[in-house]
């Protein structure tokens, strides 16, 4: 915990704004995302600056003492109507959802209407479904993905795309350090962390699924193939794509549908969400070991695809283009209250030049922006109405749309 705080200090969260503004409107608000991404620190550090104007109360319900707190969730939390309730590790009692509504609907009346409880979770089917039908209307949704290039800086953007940006990863003291977390963060989610969940998945099946996404990363899905190679059905890996995403692991890139008429591809593009662990699951430890390897690019274009989602306003939509004819946009981003998407190419190096995909990708999407994402600092027009722009300042001119 010492250390997460640490990290908390160095490179403040984008998600805080949010964060502080769904508890001032809503009764409930669930922080989802995956294990050791900094939730606990985020609420905590939240609940630190609220002390003096409100108190909170923080239990962890991974301790057996703290459940016990809750064997009658309904006396022991109505002593705390005038504080925050945290609530982390949802998942490991999804059943408290239901007492979490009568208590909400009870303090509304009382005029105790917003931000009475912080639940903490990392993301599943289960948790999901339970909250959605028990808190309807009275609970917000917030994830809190690892840290991206926004937040970091392009100081720290060389090491985020190797290590990843789980913090204790990303700070470590040093790459080998780094690799060994990973590595454990994998193990630990395969052998104990999605057993918990309910699944009963071989954690070898899964971890070779995992590992073959990784190796196609940013690849058109092709579920028969995976089938093929862990001899399972097509339905099995299907359901494993969904476990890996609900838990906010991996990430299906859906195809552009606009209303145009051509032969577009259908397939989604699959992403391990984080750099970091794409490298782990294939023995890379290094940035020279990075770079001469296949999946560079393919890495470097998930990094991107995650830092600018993070990055566009709540609500965005986010897609890739590609017809037959070879047509093609890596991200298609579509802001709240805009009817046409911009358009982002992605590109490694310091000298990029855009493809003529691209081009007729535009010609037929009609983007509202266009933009060149490189390896490089400076902004500049690479062509008519195109720009080439850092990943950091594309984040950062999203982030102000």
């Amino acid at each position: 915990m010492e250390a997460c705080s640490i990290i908390a200090t160095m490179i403040p969260r984008r998600l805080v704004s949010a964060l502080t503004s769904a508890l001032a409107e809503a009764p409930a608000v669930a922080l989802l995302g995956p294990r050791q991404v900094g939730k606990t620190t985020l609420a905590l550090d939240l609940a630190r600056k609220l002390d003096g104007r409100r108190p909170a109360v923080y239990l962890d319900l991974e301790s057996e003492a703290d459940r016990a707190k809750l064997s009658e969730p309904e006396l022991y939390l109505a002593q705390h109507a005038d504080k925050l309730v945290i609530l982390d590790e949802i998942q490991r009692t999804p059943q408290l959802f239901a007492s979490l509504r009568g208590l909400i609907d009870a303090g509304r009346r009382r005029g105790q209407g917003k931000g009475r409880f912080l639940v903490l979770g990392s993301a599943s089917i289960d948790l999901l479904k339970q909250s959605s039908e028990t808190l309807a209307g009275r609970i917000r949704y917030l994830e809190l993905a690892p840290l991206d290039a926004g937040e970091v800086g392009g100081k720290r953007l060389d090491a985020l795309w190797l290590r990843g940006g789980f913090p204790e990863s990303l700070l470590a003291d040093s790459d080998a350090a780094s690799l060994r977390w990973r590595v454990d963060f994998i193990r630990t989610y395969l052998e104990r962390d999605i057993p918990l969940l309910g699944p009963r998945i071989p954690a070898e099946t899964l971890r070779r699924l995992w590992t073959m996404l990784a190796h196609s990363q940013g690849g058109l899905l092709n579920a028969a193939a995976f089938a093929r190679a862990l001899a399972v059905d097509g339905k099995t890996v299907a359901s494993y794509l969904d476990l890996l995403a609900d838990l906010l692991l991996v990430r299906r890139l859906a195809p552009w549908h606009g209303n145009v008429r051509k032969r577009l591809v259908k397939s989604p593009k699959v992403y391990v969400r984080d750099s970091g662990l794409v490298h782990a699951l294939l023995g890379i430890g290094d940035r020279e070991a990075l770079l001469a390897h296949p999946v560079a690019g393919g890495s470097w274009e998930g990094l991107a695809i995650e830092s600018l989602i993070a990055a566009a306003p709540n609500g965005t939509e986010a897609h890739f283009f590609r017809t037959a004819a070879g047509a093609e946009i890596d991200l298609l981003l579509k802001l709240p209250g805009q009817r046409a998407p911009w358009a982002i190419e992605i590109k490694r190096g310091l000298a990029p030049k855009i493809e003529r995909g691209f081009h007729l990708g535009c010609d037929v999407v009609r983007p509202a922006r266009r933009r060149v994402v490189y390896g490089g600092t400076e902004r500049f027009p690479i062509a008519d109405g195109i720009d080439a722009v850092s990943l950091v300042g594309l984040c950062a001119e999203l982030a102000a749309a």
